[in-house]
């Protein structure tokens, strides 16, 4: 016997045929038709080749003459609804089943069977083939759409079952009512029982049955959608609810043959409406007896009314000082960006225009220039951050001389700014970037306050409280005092003074948040804030803050020395240097080249990263944080993943991270001169000897 494997096309099949001389000729015949063909040697291989995907089979009749039969039998038997596998049969002798009693056993137990009577034409057994071959094709087509039709149902009952729906059908003919297990268990029924469609009627509310009779009439006779809510009443005897819908199915005449559809309980939800209606009903009678104290106190309110509408045109416009801080805070970080080009390349610069007294004074006063730039845009980088304080020892001296600048630009030429500070005061524990705010905000109210110019007196000034007082905890502090000679508070202005939004200011001139705010860092800071003032000559601001109990730990923060830009005692670096903007790492790698080191210049955190390689090669990451796609502190995270021990230093113009962003590396300042990075070198290369 011979086996040909024939898929579902013209050219190929699964054909059985026998061994011998009448193989080989159908085998070849079946090359020469396009059909490819295997062969088989015995029964048993036989039966093990037969499948659902085979289009025919080619026999000998004498091959199933001895063999035994029950193996073929059963898979014969044990074929789908949709296969009645064809059969070639090769006779020897009287051709059909009415001249061959073998030939009438055969057909019997293969079913559906064709017969060749050998020696046979070539021609007849191609022919027989093709007619064996388009039947198993349609039986193919046949299971495709049973599959489809299985899918399909599948797919529904998955629906059904994930919607709590249960399906139904109600023959208009014979009146029989088909049901799934949902269906009966809506109306409080199990899966065995029977539910008939008196079943049905019987189990509704009496109140409700003539409602659902008719609207099944209805649907009947106008082809209306039918949709119903009615009560259904339980063996046990409880009230449930059911939503039943259904449309009309036709047949193919458009004749209405019965109706189709689904059923829902809907008793949870009902009891929720209710419930709901009955919340609705007490809150009515809440708001009205809500109403009705609102109309007893109208008076009173209408009387907040104003002062109200003051504080929200107060907090829209603090809302709008708020977004033009974050504006500004963006533009100032990109301009202190430039600055370091700026800075860098005339610091640079500097070092190769030997004794030419012009070009050194030309370019010093450049220098002057854009660290005067820096110095602006650094405070308007740390006034426009909202990270919590950060309480460290602070010099009050060097804070007050080095805001005077920014202070005179603040007030106009009308004011006249006098600062009084002695000559050594001790540190005190603060926020130095608050408490600059803290005095700009002072002198800016003492600026308003003298419309037609003025003095401002600036003082500092050590105080010991031996006793505690107020708020105020017994030791010693430095009191930041602002005097004006303006306008002057009475008593009652001065007791609303730092509540937040109070403003003696018109509107547009002031959010009524400073002095709140200041008195909410005295507060932080363990402090207090003191005003006191007279109508027509002016008023005192005291800032205490408490004295610090460490030093400053980073001493190069009040006093930076000069050090040697030449490459340290731990000679030069191999250095890869990482930010987007193409300026700042030009200058950046100036810098460090001057200073000796071997660098390598990236322009992504992804570049760093394939430069980096397994790190091996470099001794120092000195990146921005501020790119886009990936910032230093993801650059950090994932360079600390390859090479754990490499030094880095992050660059940020700044004054604080975000929030959250806690990273285990050193900082650098934006802009910086080529001695605070050689000095940040040699510590960081230090602190790893």
């Amino acid at each position: 016997m011979r086996v040909a494997t024939i898929p579902n096309s013209d050219t190929s099949a699964l054909v059985y045929a026998p061994i011998g001389r009448d193989a080989e000729i159908a085998v070849s015949l079946l090359k020469e038709a396009g059909v490819a063909a295997t062969a088989v040697s015995d029964i048993a291989s036989f039966v093990a080749k037969l499948s659902d995907d085979i289009a025919f089979a080619v026999v000998t009749e004498e091959a199933f003459r001895s063999a035994d039969l029950r193996g073929f039998s059963a898979w014969i038997e044990a074929q789908p609804s949709w296969s009645d596998l064809p059969f070639v049969i090769l006779t020897n002798r009287g051709g059909g089943p009415e001249r061959n009693p073998a030939a009438a056993r055969l057909s019997e137990v293969l079913g559906n069977v064709s017969f060749i009577e050998r020696p046979f034409h070539p021609t007849t057994f191609i022919s027989v083939a093709r007619s064996a071959m388009r039947g198993r094709r349609r039986q193919f087509d046949a299971r495709a759409r049973i599959e489809a039709l299985d899918e399909g149902e599948r797919r529904l009952q998955t629906a059904l079952s994930a919607g709590r729906l249960g399906a139904w059908e109600f023959d208009l003919a014979t009146g029989e009512l088909i049901t799934s297990t949902t269906f009966r268990s809506i109306f409080g029924r199990n899966a065995t029982e029977e539910f008939s469609y008196t079943d049905l009627l019987a189990s509704i509310h009496p109140e409700d049955v003539d409602r659902m009779q008719f609207a099944v009439r209805t649907t009947i006779e106008t082809g209306a959608d039918y949709a119903i809510e009615y009560r259904t009443i339980w063996s046990d005897g409880s009230v449930h609810w059911a939503e039943i819908r259904a449309q009309l199915y036709r047949d193919r005449e458009g004749k209405a043959i019965k109706l189709v559809g689904v059923s829902a309980d809907i008793t949870a939800r009902l009891k929720a409406e209710e419930h709901q209606r009955q919340l609705n009903e007490v809150l009515e009678e809440r708001v009205a007896e809500r109403t009705r104290k609102l109309e007893e106190t109208h008076a009173r309110m209408m009387a907040e009314v104003n002062q109200r509408e003051s504080a929200e045109q107060q907090l829209r416009q603090s809302q709008k000082m708020e977004a033009i801080g974050q504006l500004t805070g963006g533009v100032a970080h990109d301009f202190n960006n430039l600055l370091m080009a700026v800075l860098g390349n005339l610091e640079l610069l500097r070092k190769y225009v030997g004794e030419d007294a012009k070009a050194v004074r030309l370019i010093e006063g450049a220098q002057q220039g854009a660290k005067r730039g820096a110095s602006l845009t650094q405070r308007l980088l740390a006034f426009s951050r909202r990270q919590d304080l950060r309480i460290d020892p602070v010099d009050m001296l060097a804070l007050v001389t080095g805001m005077e600048d920014l202070l005179e630009r603040s007030v106009g030429s009308t004011i006249v700014i006098k600062t009084d500070v002695p000559d050594h005061l001790p540190l005190v524990s603060a926020d130095a970037n608050q408490v600059e705010l803290a005095l700009l905000n002072l002198v800016v109210n003492a600026r308003d306050a003298m419309p037609d110019g003025g003095e401002i007196r600036i003082s500092l000034n050590g105080v010991h409280q031996a006793t505690p007082s107020g708020d105020l905890a017994a030791g010693d502090y430095v009191v930041l005092s602002v005097v004006d000679q303006g306008y002057g508070m009475d008593r009652d202005t001065l007791q609303k003074a730092v509540e937040p939004f109070f403003s003696t200011k018109e509107l547009g001139k002031g959010t009524g948040l400073g002095l709140s705010m200041i008195h909410g860092l005295a507060s932080q800071l363990k402090g207090d804030l003191k005003l006191t003032s007279e109508l027509g000559k002016g008023t005192r601001a005291e800032l205490w803050v408490p004295a610090a109990t460490s030093e400053i730990t980073n001493k190069s923060a009040v006093v930076e020395a000069t050090i040697d830009t030449t490459v340290s005692a731990s000679g030069p670096k191999r250095i890869l240097l990482v930010d987007d903007d193409v300026l700042i790492a030009m200058s950046s790698a100036d810098m460090l080249m001057d200073l000796g080191h071997d660098v390598v210049e990236a322009h992504s955190g992804k570049e760093a990263l394939e430069q980096l390689g397994d790190g091996s090669g470099f001794d120092l990451l000195i990146t921005d944080y501020s790119m886009p796609g990936m910032t230093g502190a993801d650059l950090t995270v994932a360079v600390r993943h390859v090479v754990p021990k490499l030094p880095i230093l992050i660059a940020s113009g700044y004054a604080e991270l975000p929030p959250g962003v806690e990273l285990d590396v050193a900082r650098l300042g934006k802009p910086y001169t080529q001695e605070q990075l050689a000095r940040e070198l040699d510590r960081l290369f230090a602190d790893r000897i």
